[in-house]
């Protein structure tokens, strides 16, 4: 982060507001503080609304007499997050700025369910950062996964495929710079010509660019968000931000990180037939895959899900 970017910060953190709005006093503690995020890259809490209490307030206003059997909020919670009643999440949004690379970036907007405003490279120049990933990070196409990473390949040649990244990003932000006519200080470096256009100039840089937006979304969608993005299916580099975002919702609504750990990050989802095939298995009954009515991967993935790997096929 710039030294222009932590001064502002600094004096957003001398700022003093008393509020009577619903605050999450962890929460409170860590705005504006980047959290840093793979080797440039960050998460910031510039700003949310709401906490645990919000969710609450709004499911009794809806469901009114209903819930005055539950005993404590976080009962409450773990019904609303169970059985999938969502509006009363919707009741609370946070806003965070976040540096990424372009292809996390690319990744990331598939969600359509936020407000975002990102860096212009068409009015600003793109700074000299690129995401380059570690060693261990570097791994052959997975045999089974067309769209994920396999086993990691001989470090000779990660450390080849490393310095091929490396280099070929330094020679397009050089190029970027030619383009553009200018040096590391934005100053001209021929005074002579014009510079190309921004918007042109860009199209040089690789997706391992960093970019940088303002991004706001309500609770409800930033959980369906961690739910894809924090799993194990994800690409490792969205991943990374996605485990912040975790750590920020445990501090910010503890109820509610409480019951989407138990209920959706934890939890099993299983369709009809595999749970004709659990009820057979807990009465003892034979049941093998040609008669269980499961593809192979549906097969493979519940008796995974079960530890019960002797009876794959």
């Amino acid at each position: 982060m710039e030294q222009q970017q932590l001064d502002q910060i600094e004096e957003a953190k001398k700022i003093s507001n008393a509020t009577k709005r619903a605050i999450s006093e962890p929460l409170e503690q860590m705005l504006f503080e980047p959290i840093n995020v793979l080797d440039h890259g960050f998460i910031r809490v510039v700003d949310y609304m709401g906490n645990d209490s919000s969710i609450v307030q709004a499911a009794r206003v809806s469901y009114g007499a209903g819930t005055k059997q539950v005993n404590d909020d976080q009962s409450l919670i773990n019904y609303l997050m169970r059985n999938d009643h969502t509006s009363p999440f919707e009741m609370c949004e946070i806003k965070l700025h976040v540096k990424l690379p372009i292809f996390v970036a690319r990744q990331w907007i598939r969600h359509r369910t936020a407000s975002v405003n990102e860096y212009s490279s068409r009015y600003s120049i793109l700074k000299n950062e690129f995401y380059l990933p570690k060693l261990e990070n570097i791994c052959e196409q997975s045999q089974n996964n067309k769209q994920g990473r396999g086993n990691a390949i001989q470090e000779e040649f990660a450390s080849r495929i490393f310095e091929i990244l490396k280099s070929d990003s330094i020679r397009a932000f050089n190029n970027y710079q030619l383009m553009l006519n200018v040096d590391i200080d934005n100053n001209p470096i021929d005074v002579s010509r014009p510079g190309v256009a921004r918007e042109l100039a860009r199209i040089e840089l690789p997706l391992n660019t960093y970019t940088e937006w303002y991004w706001k979304i309500d609770l409800h969608n930033l959980l369906h968000f961690l739910k894809l993005r924090s799993s194990d299916h994800a690409q490792f580099e969205i991943r990374e931000y996605a485990n912040v975002l975790l750590d920020i919702l445990q501090k910010w609504v503890p109820a509610t990180y409480n019951a989407f750990m138990k209920y959706k990050i934890n939890s099993k989802t299983m369709s009809n037939t595999a749970v004709e095939v659990i009820r057979k298995l807990l009465k003892n009954e034979p049941v093998t895959f040609t008669e269980s009515g499961l593809s192979k991967g549906e097969w493979n993935t519940l008796m995974t899900d079960l530890d019960l790997k002797e009876k794959l096929v």
